[in-house]
């Protein structure tokens, strides 16, 4: 009798909880578009869990749809239909200018504070002092390749950008890759940056014609030695185990992962830098459950949600706090995950054809028909 009674009071204070919130104007759901492992209620691990309390605590149910591109992502957003999105760089500055996403009210953020200085006012999502969104992770795309075959850490990108022989005697010919994503256009900008700066080249996202010419020069010459243009990480890491890839661009996620099964995978920083991504939660123009949405944007930056997330895809959190304390992700998680070379990395952002200046540069349209066909042999 008194177990059933304990359990009769505990959904007696379920329903009281839920009805407060209720109350307060919460709509009961939150709809998000995200990338893979970024919302995760533990049906892949139990340990990493960051919605189930989340519901619990606020009634507001969380509804997830995966994107596997931010082209995909800025596709979902224009139908509608959801409230959030955690837009990488690549795809928040399309989203704003498409009236796809809408201010955020940072009064309304009670942390906001917390996050890493450097993120919030970062221009991937800052436009004219208005912010559209709330900072979640960040990365360094790396070069990430087979320890076996590289004894000394290659320092160039020209591994994956150039035909060559490698230290193991063959021809890297079918045994590198390259990022689906018109994005990846600045990796090859940026390569080039150093290796010819009578281009000029300043920002990878920001190329001239003349500029950008030559990048695309370079992507088609690559094209020839690929094994694979990659964007789904699982697949990437069976071509590392299975296919013979030894060399490409990479989140830390996967390097993290095949170095837990004992594979011979390393990563490094070539001299000519990387490019990264530092993902925002933005909030949808016709949003219909904005105050869960709010609620969710606020427990996005809690230390210890910031800390899982970043054990388990391999991120930096854009909370420095949650750093420190978190078992998950151990001592030095965030040091093994990019944290120590903010400076270094070129954020992903949307190019334009206005940018600095006002001068001329590629729009991103152009960019994207570009890739396409290179990717296609042409």
């Amino acid at each position: 009798m008194k177990i059933i009674n304990l359990k009769l009071a505990a959904l007696s204070l379920t329903l009281i909880c839920t009805s407060a919130y209720a109350a307060e104007g919460l709509e009961g759901q939150v709809n998000i578009v995200a990338w893979p492992g970024y919302i995760e209620r533990g049906d892949t691990d139990p340990n990493y869990d960051w919605v189930t309390q989340f519901e619990q605590n606020t009634g507001c149910s969380v509804n997830v749809k995966t994107a596997a591109t931010s082209d995909e992502m800025v596709s979902l957003m224009a139908k509608g239909g959801y409230d959030l999105v955690t837009a990488s760089g690549d795809a928040s500055l399309r989203l704003i200018f498409g009236k796809r996403v809408q201010p955020i009210d940072i009064s309304r953020i009670k942390a906001w504070d917390s996050i890493d200085p450097r993120l919030q006012d970062g221009a991937w999502f800052t436009i004219n002092g208005e912010h559209y969104g709330v900072p979640f992770q960040w990365g360094p795309n790396l070069l990430m390749y087979n320890a076996d075959v590289f004894p000394t850490p290659p320092d160039s990108w020209d591994v994956v950008f150039e035909a060559m022989t490698l230290p193991d005697g063959k021809s890297n010919e079918g045994r590198v890759q390259a990022y689906d994503g018109p994005i990846y256009i600045a990796d090859a900008a940026l390569y080039l940056k150093d290796k010819r700066p009578e281009l000029g080249i300043t920002d990878p996202y920001e190329l001239n014609e003349d500029q950008y010419q030559a990048v695309l020069a370079v992507l088609r010459k690559q094209h020839d030695v690929l094994h694979r243009y990659w964007h789904d990480y699982n697949v990437q890491m069976s071509d590392f185990k299975n296919e013979g890839v030894v060399a490409s661009s990479a989140w830390p996620f996967q390097a993290n992962a095949l170095k837990a099964e004992g594979q011979p995978i390393a990563t490094t920083f070539p001299k000519e830098g990387v490019t990264g991504w530092a993902d925002t939660t933005m909030l949808a123009t016709n949003a219909e459950n904005q105050e869960c949405a709010y609620a969710w944007l606020n427990w996005s930056i809690t230390p210890k949600l910031q800390g899982d997330l970043a054990s388990w895809f391999g991120s930096v959190p854009a909370v420095p706090a949650a750093c420190e304390g978190n078992d998950l992700l151990g001592e030095d998680g965030c040091k093994a995950n990019g944290a120590d070379h903010f400076e270094q990395v070129s954020f992903w952002k949307t190019p334009r054809a206005q940018c600095d200046g006002d001068k001329g540069c590629v729009s991103y349209s152009r960019w994207t028909q570009d890739y396409i066909a290179i990717m296609g042999g042409r």
